[in-house]
């Protein structure tokens, strides 16, 4: 009975229209009643669940999935499954993952009390026996070093009473000599892995929702026709709304708890500005959370921007914006629960938010996320959906597989490009333009690095930092700048990181025009602003700028 009831419901979940909301309701009354008998069906009814209080059909229907959920670490058939549903994000059960550094000290921070380290891994062991003289004070550093204590019966005696391994260790990374580059670096060696205990408000998938993001009920069918990509991009969002810290501040928290609770991570997230959180309604119950980087974590030249993607407030999905120009390379994931909806039109969707904010005309999507190193978007079949939109490869082999694969699809209808066809033609990038006739193009964004590189490299190690140093201050003597007083920390940053790219990396700077260079830094200043987006319209401005970086593209 439990089995076909929970059949039943999960073929209905994404059905609208007269009698869908009744039907729905009825299964779900019985289902939060019945006891299910396997592991496999809590996590089923769960991701149901969380699908319809993303796509509710009604305010009663919404109203019993939010009652079944708040209530779902309470179900005795959860606790029964708790070990085996380990992993799957359900409130109650526990998350396991080597965590990177910036997720690690977050956890210490927020539930010092719930984290806890693997001591069964000898090598994780041995690195970390290895780091921990680094850690402690010169005299514990020398016992440590005289005992050769392991090292988790040394942290047991160095830590505080009542004090956790896993937030120890965290608190003593945080407060070791250098930055947080070099402490992330000596984390991320060690690799330890983390089991993050369930509690209350512990991150979980069961209450994973922005209340203050628009509601709408389901009444018609789902979009999954394929959109027209062209004519979307065209259409606007409805609103956008700069965000407080503090609110910014949640949607981070919501967006990192996303990541978490499957078992990923994602910078933008990891090291999001709460300053720089902006909310973007686009009607019908899809909203967009674009959440800018901290300034220290900026990437050199691009505006880089995460987007977690809520529909009623529940995120269904996430990805990342990279933007120069009027380029914009881009990742995109919706997560397995939402699958098979509104797939399609949510990347359109999606695409047309990063034109509209940031600028962005041409788009593009990296072998990563067409299948390179990626079993998942192989199975997908990623490659093709993207094509289907209007995405295009624009390197020669790639066009070449192509019309070999279109050919054989002519023959024979029933032809499905092989996983090793799939795996080539992920080797490149495929791209798409708003403007019809205009050749897509990728800014050689290595470029810039590669020239850096050379002109250090003929200086011995020990003179890079004097050689930096000169950098600073010839390119402020170039760009008219007399000194950084009244700059602020983070444009003094973006100053220090751009000075080699104006003394490298811009053939001809020094023939500019006075007016061109103090505009060079301006652009330099914007870098470090409280949001990237004044930097994109000063680049944009700049096009002498875009033309020595990149060339003609």
């Amino acid at each position: 009975m439990a089995t076909s009831l929970l059949t039943a419901l999960d073929r209905s979940k994404d059905r609208y229209g007269d009698g869908c909301a009744e039907a729905k309701f009825t299964l779900l009354r019985r289902l939060e009643r019945t006891d299910l008998g396997s592991a496999r069906a809590v996590l089923r009814l769960h991701e149901v669940l969380c699908f319809l209080r993303a796509y509710p059909d009604d305010a009663q229907l919404l109203a019993q999935v939010e009652r079944m959920l708040e209530r779902y670490a309470l179900r005795a058939d959860l606790r029964r499954h708790r070990a085996a549903l380990a992993d799957s994000g359900i409130a109650g059960t526990a998350i396991r993952y080597r965590f990177f550094w910036s997720t690690l000290r977050w956890l210490a921070q927020r539930w010092p009390q719930r984290i806890a380290i693997d001591r069964d891994e000898p090598e994780v062991a041995d690195r970390l026996a290895a780091a921990l003289p680094l850690l402690l004070g010169w005299a514990e550093a020398a016992t440590q070093k005289q005992l050769d204590t392991p090292a988790f019966a040394a942290i047991d005696r160095l830590r505080g009473r009542g004090e956790r391994p896993a937030a120890f260790l965290a608190r003593r990374i945080a407060a070791m000599p250098g930055d947080a580059f070099t402490r992330e670096a000596l984390h991320d060696a060690i690799e330890p892995s983390y089991e993050l205990e369930p509690g209350p408000d512990t991150p979980a998938r069961t209450r994973a929702k922005y209340a203050a993001a628009p509601l709408a009920f389901q009444h018609a069918p789902l979009r999954r026709a394929r959109p027209d990509l062209r004519l979307e991009l065209g259409r606007p969002h409805r609103a956008a709304r700069r965000l407080g810290a503090r609110e910014g501040a949640r949607l981070i928290e919501l967006a990192r708890g996303a990541m978490l609770t499957r078992s990923r991570d994602l910078d933008a997230f990891a090291y999001g500005n709460p300053r720089d959180v902006r909310l973007v309604d686009d009607g019908g119950g899809l909203a967009f959370a674009l959440i800018g980087i901290v300034p220290e974590r900026r990437q050199l030249i691009p505006a880089t921007c995460g987007y977690l993607i809520l529909h009623n407030g529940v995120p269904i999905g996430y990805g990342e914006a990279f933007v120069i120009g009027r380029a914009a390379t881009m990742t995109f994931n919706i997560f397995e629960s939402f699958r098979g909806g509104e797939t399609a039109y949510t990347l359109c969707r999606t695409l047309a938010l990063v034109r509209q904010v940031f600028g962005a005309e041409c788009f593009s999507f990296d072998q990563y996320q067409l299948g390179q190193g990626n079993d998942e978007a192989i199975a997908s079949g990623a490659w093709w959906f993207y094509y289907k939109l209007g995405f295009r490869p624009i390197a020669a082999s790639a066009r070449r597989l192509l019309r070999q694969e279109l050919a054989r699809m002519r023959a024979d209808p029933a032809h499905r490009s092989s996983a090793a066809t799939l795996r080539t033609l992920a080797q490149w990038h495929l791209l798409f333009d708003f403007e019809r006739g205009r050749r897509p193009s990728l800014p050689p964004l290595a470029a810039a690095g590669l020239r850096i590189g050379a002109a250090l490299a003929r200086r011995p190690g020990s003179e890079r930092e004097r050689a930096l140093a000169q950098c600073a201050r010839d390119a402020m003597r170039l760009t008219g700048l007399r000194s950084l007083r009244g700059f602020s920390a983070a444009e003094r940053l973006a100053w220090q990181r751009w000075s080699p790219v104006v003394m490298f990396a811009l053939p001809g700077v020094s023939r500019w025009s006075m007016a061109e260079r103090r505009a060079l830094a301006r652009v330099i200043c914007a870098k470090g602003g409280r949001d990237e987006s004044a930097f994109l319209v000063a680049f944009a401005a700049h096009p002498k700028l875009e033309r020595a970086l990149f060339g003609k593209i």
